[in-house]
């Protein structure tokens, strides 16, 4: 008996971190599709994007909202779904798993071997989950214009682009997973126990422990989301076909960013990227909690 309630205990930060990904997903996910709009705006080389269409994370919802319907806010939501389904999944569950590990191997827990737990986590789990967000990208940045539904978006990449057009930009989507875990896991953590005194392990303190670690994590990421973003979205053919292959990589990406739209162009999307943050930590480690409770 003892051996089965430990076993299920191994198997729960999976499944209440898949859960609570997906339950945070849908409550921010039209703030994620404004970030991805303003950060493939303003290319120099994409004539398509050339124009800076979208003022702001405000404008953008609105435009978006008004010229193609409020369902575009939402173009892409499924592949999300199923990316927060295996990403928040493993990512979550590998977390919690390793750092239960690593305490019982070393007696006490640290930030660094928190980082440790979280780097790891972050970068296996973005990498298996890179195709769910190719698709996301490419249907967010069609909205309402190109409704061509999960399965018709996944085989349009697939047949035009092949099998290695689902893992375009994963290379930065594992860095930026593992900053942001490296940075949001372990402030996390670490705020939880320092307001612990002060607030209990209550929502009050998940609130303001996630509202804190969105922060850090919105600073460091947003550089290499705009490069990632960018290197999902544009196409390479495999047939000869006009594309919109405009970088090489991960480093002609940032190059060719910093040299033709200056520095901050790297924080393009930084409001909705911390507005989603903000909200999607906040929802997550709530759900998160109480799911802890139930059981």
């Amino acid at each position: 008996m003892v051996v089965k309630v430990t076993g299920d205990k191994d198997w729960r930060p999976f499944v209440y971190g898949g859960l609570a990904s997906c339950v945070a997903e849908f409550g921010t996910f039209p703030i994620d599709t404004t970030k991805t709009r303003l950060q493939v705006q303003g290319q120099k080389l994409d004539v398509s994007h050339a124009e800076l269409k979208y003022k702001g994370m405000i404008d953008c919802l609105l435009k978006i909202w008004r010229q193609e319907g409020f369902g575009a806010l939402y173009a892409g939501i499924w592949p999300a779904v199923l990316r927060q389904a295996t990403y928040g999944t493993i990512k979550f569950g590998t977390y919690y798993s390793l750092k239960r590990i690593a305490v019982q191997q070393y007696g006490k827990e640290t930030v660094t071997l928190n980082v440790v737990c979280a780097v790891t986590a972050g970068a296996v789990s973005s990498a298996i989950a890179n195709p769910t967000d190719v698709l996301k990208v490419r249907m967010q940045v069609k909205g309402s214009h190109g409704n061509v539904g999960l399965v018709g978006c996944f085989k349009d990449v697939y047949m035009h682009e092949g099998i290695s057009g689902l893992w375009k930009g994963v290379n930065p989507t594992a860095q930026r997973a593992a900053v942001i875990a490296a940075i949001e896991l372990p402030v996390y953590d670490f705020c939880k126990s320092r307001l612990m005194s002060t607030f209990g392990d209550h929502v009050a303190n998940h609130f303001i422990s996630s509202f804190i670690a969105s922060l850090g994590s919105a600073i460091a990421s947003t550089p290499i989301d705009v490069v990632r973003t960018r290197l999902m979205n544009q196409r390479k053919f495999k047939h000869g076909m006009t594309s919109t292959h405009i970088y090489r990589g991960t480093i002609d990406c940032f190059i060719q960013t910093f040299k033709n739209e200056g520095f901050w162009a790297f924080y393009k999307g930084f409001i909705p990227a911390w507005f989603r943050m903000g909200p999607w930590n906040i929802i997550f480690f709530i759900t998160y909690e109480q799911l802890k409770r139930l059981y």
